[in-house]
């Protein structure tokens, strides 16, 4: 039997699961890791908190199962996309890593937007210049911190610096660097315009590849360290909404999926690379070779979640209580709404500087009235995302649920309720639907299955349970969405004045 490790670095936590060739968990481990914020807006990590959380997890899930490290085949990597690590020519960082939910680059975008603006970033890129993707994260480097940008010789997302550590290649596949805005989407390539509009010189990127392509093998001193075999191959990999689609099996048309994590995603997939004309959700690659996506990202959607428990329920570590008092409050939590934008917002406003707010509070409401408000507002910014795809010519027929908040029953419902889609989960742990993508992408680098599709056909099986909208729920979420819709457009300027201050 052959094994294939899973990693999923996301935003609060790596976590890495050991997979059996037939898509069997057999191990798992997760390290939690800081994010700094020295200033209002700003989010960072420690690459090498990665590195070092990635080690533990692979030789926890090696020593716990008994398995043999000549036995590991191949590791695939799922990551938070969106940030940018910044590399010396030694291969060392050179500050920490600015991530997906940094809200410092608004005026960084803006000098991006002048360099190459919209139209030929919509034509190449597929997205218009936005101040959340890698781009303009690298432009404020370039203007705040010139001695930084000085020395950088390598640009490398978050995923792709744990491959540099692990193998020593500076590489990248298609659907992580969709988000870097120097990518031409449509022809899975480095732009050579975009490069130069920047002053990027294509040697400060890794080798681009296809998700499934083989990247490179463990050094030497890395597979002594965590006990592997130096013939242990590490694949392209994807970001970490990709990873989750292939890991809910949404490789096909007609099929889509949310993530529920400390980012809320929707992601619908396409076999071609379709826009956005509003420009409100994102064209990226997909982790399957010839296929393109829809994604949307709501910043705040599990990361608002564990804000409201940790100031209001900071003893309920595991939600339960959430849960319970969620549900003695009715649909549309006695007319209180929760606008999730806590760290600004990606679609559709992409406004960094919008926040997080109760509309209609009253002394009428209780504890339970709040936290439902606070789920539904997340599930209505969600349901944003998805009503962009569908004008945008992609209807979903069911809606498939991975991430941590899909481990709640209650939430499950509130999706199909919100969304009028039937809601269906993968038979296995769904919290693990990214490592699971990223270890079919291992699996198919290391010739166990001849493509995604193959793969994801034999291993994924949906539950037989299904939660499907219930009429009376729907029509009362449809009102209280269309008024949720509303306030963004008229609070919009009051966000930023009051930013302002």
């Amino acid at each position: 039997m052959k094994y294939v490790l899973g990693l999923d670095l996301g935003t609060s936590s790596i976590k890495t699961v050991l997979f059996d060739q037939n898509g069997k968990e057999v191990a798992q481990r997760s390290v939690e890791y800081p994010v700094y914020q020295p200033h209002n807006g700003w989010s960072e990590q420690d690459p090498d908190d990665w590195y070092e959380a990635g080690v533990t997890t692979i030789r926890y899930c090696l020593d716990i199962s008994g398995v043999a490290g000549e036995d590991v085949a191949a590791i695939g990597i799922a990551g938070q996309m969106m940030g940018a690590v910044l590399l010396d020519s030694k291969g060392q960082p050179l500050r920490r890593a600015i991530l997906w939910n940094d809200a410092r680059t608004s005026e960084a975008a803006e000098s991006v937007r002048k360099l190459i603006g919209d139209d030929t970033m919509m034509r190449i890129n597929c997205n218009p210049v936005r101040p959340g993707l890698t781009a303009a994260k690298i432009q404020w480097v370039k203007e705040n911190e010139p001695e930084i940008w000085a020395k950088t010789a390598h640009i490398l997302l978050p995923k792709d610096y744990l491959r540099y550590r692990l193998t020593g290649e500076y590489a990248t596949e298609v659907s992580d660097a969709s988000a870097m805005q120097l990518l031409d989407v449509r022809n899975r390539c480095w732009s050579p315009e975009l490069l130069a509009a920047m002053e990027i010189k294509e040697s400060q990127l890794g080798k681009m590849y296809e998700s499934t392509d083989v990247t490179g093998q463990l050094t030497k001193d890395v597979a002594g360290l965590l006990g592997l075999s130096e013939k242990t191959i590490v694949v392209g990999g994807a970001g970490d909404n990709a990873a989750g689609a292939v890991g809910t099996g949404v490789v096909a048309q007609g099929r889509a999926m949310t993530t529920i994590g400390t980012s809320g995603t929707v992601f619908a997939y396409c076999d071609e690379p379709m826009m956005d004309e509003k420009a409100r959700v994102y064209t990226f690659c997909m982790a399957v070779p010839g296929a393109w996506h829809f994604m949307g990202s709501v910043n705040s959607a599990g990361n608002s979640l564990k804000w409201y428990r940790n100031t209001f329920y900071p003893s309920d570590k595991e939600y339960e209580q959430i849960n319970k008092d969620a549900l003695k409050s009715a649909p549309g939590a006695n007319n209180l709404i929760y606008m999730p934008y806590l760290t600004g917002e990606q679609s559709p406003h992409f406004d960094l500087k919008c926040r997080a707010g109760f509309v209609g509070l009253s002394a009428t409401h209780t504890i339970c009235d709040v936290t439902r408000a606070v789920m539904e507002g997340i599930t209505f910014a969600m349901r944003d995302v998805l009503e962009a795809i569908r004008e945008s010519g992609v209807h979903p027929d069911v809606m498939r649920l991975c991430g941590g908040g899909s481990k709640s029953p209650f939430w499950r419902q509130l999706c199909a309720d919100i969304y009028n889609l039937p809601v269906v989960l993968p038979d296995m742990n769904s919290a693990n639907s990214t490592a699971l993508g990223g270890a079919i992408l291992a699996m198919v680098g290391a010739g166990m299955y001849d493509t995604v599709e193959e793969a994801c056909d034999k291993i994924i099986k949906m539950r037989d349970e299904s939660f499907t909208p219930d009429p009376a729920s729907r029509e009362v979420y449809d009102k209280t969405y269309a008024a949720f819709d509303k306030l963004y457009p008229q609070l919009k300027d009051n966000f930023a004045e009051i930013l302002d201050i």
